[in-house]
């Protein structure tokens, strides 16, 4: 059962993460909500981490810069994130975002692997 209390949308933004530990990589964000999203990368990250995350939506505009968010899970070169500190800055900008993917669905691509629920 899904315990989310936000729905999370198919989306394919690219992003990259440091952590305190000195941990940092790049991948994809493949599903996005107001609290969290899930991330393909080849950098493994232990869960209970906590990352900064930056969701490079568009490329003309700055990344939208998660402060804090904590890994909940990994599994085969993905994990999944809670959100647990923005600025309101951003928290504007991630709200717009997600308002967008829900009115506007990501359309995957034959090519695309993102059909496992996160």
């Amino acid at each position: 059962m899904d315990k989310r209390q936000h729905p999370r949308f198919p989306a394919r933004f690219h992003s990259s993460f440091t952590s305190v530990t000195v941990v940092s990589g790049e991948g994809n964000v493949v599903d996005l909500s107001l609290r969290g999203c899930c991330v393909e990368s080849e950098t493994s990250v232990q869960p209970g981490s906590t990352l900064t995350i930056r969701v490079h939506i568009l490329q003309d505009e700055p990344p939208i810069t998660i402060l804090e968010a904590v890994v909940r899970w990994t599994r085969e070169g993905r994990f999944g994130i809670e959100f647990l500190s923005l600025v309101p800055e951003e928290w504007a900008r991630l709200q717009h975002t997600v308002t967008q993917l829900e009115l506007h669905p990501y359309e995957k691509k034959p090519t695309d692997d993102t059909s496992e629920a996160a």
